[in-house]
């Protein structure tokens, strides 16, 4: 899969340059991008996209009809230079990465918060409150429920983890015994 990312992250790149250069704005790139993986996403238009008997204008045209509203011109260009360079397959991974690009430049993180217990949306404002200064940025909280943690939560934003769960001091406490 580092491959795949690999491949697509000049695409995502040439993709946010202009976008960032768009009056329509970056969520509406964003918007549309995600559009284009969720349709390649569907395993009949990966099937009709890899026909052997359309042309590439032929499959540009099947897969930008697909889209609704009509994608913006520079979006069907993308569109027909992914298609040209048969790279229409890592549209997911383009947009994975645009969005990631979208975050830095606005300034946010997405933060998987993994608790052992349900919380409520309350709990999770305070918590993202108390980690926005800690972090540096504006997060986007993205809540998990693990049951193994015991209590407590694990947040990870980015390279970034912060476990402060009981099964991870269980474990710190049995390293340090073990030492």
């Amino acid at each position: 899969m580092a491959e795949l990312s690999t491949v697509a992250r000049p695409y995502a790149e040439a993709l946010f340059a202009v976008a960032k250069q768009d009056k329509a704005g970056l969520p509406a790139w964003a918007e549309q991008v995600q559009q284009l993986a969720d349709i390649v996403a569907i395993e009949d238009v990966r099937v009709a996209m890899a026909d052997p008997r359309l042309e590439d204008a032929q499959r540009a045209s099947i897969f930008l009809g697909l889209v609704k509203p009509e994608a913006s011109a520079a979006m069907q260009s993308f569109v027909t230079l992914l298609v040209a360079n048969d790279r229409l397959s890592l549209l997911p991974f383009v947009a994975e990465q645009f969005h990631a690009l979208k975050d830095e430049a606005e300034g946010v993180a997405q933060a998987d918060i993994t608790s052992a217990f349900p919380m409520s949306e309350q709990q999770v404002a305070e918590l993202v409150k108390l980690l926005e200064p800690k972090f540096g940025l504006k997060l986007k909280p993205h809540v998990k429920t693990d049951a193994s943690l015991i209590g407590g939560v694990r947040v990870q934003v980015g390279d970034h983890v912060l476990d402060t769960s009981v099964q991870a001091q269980l474990v710190r406490m049995r390293d340090k015994l073990v030492a």
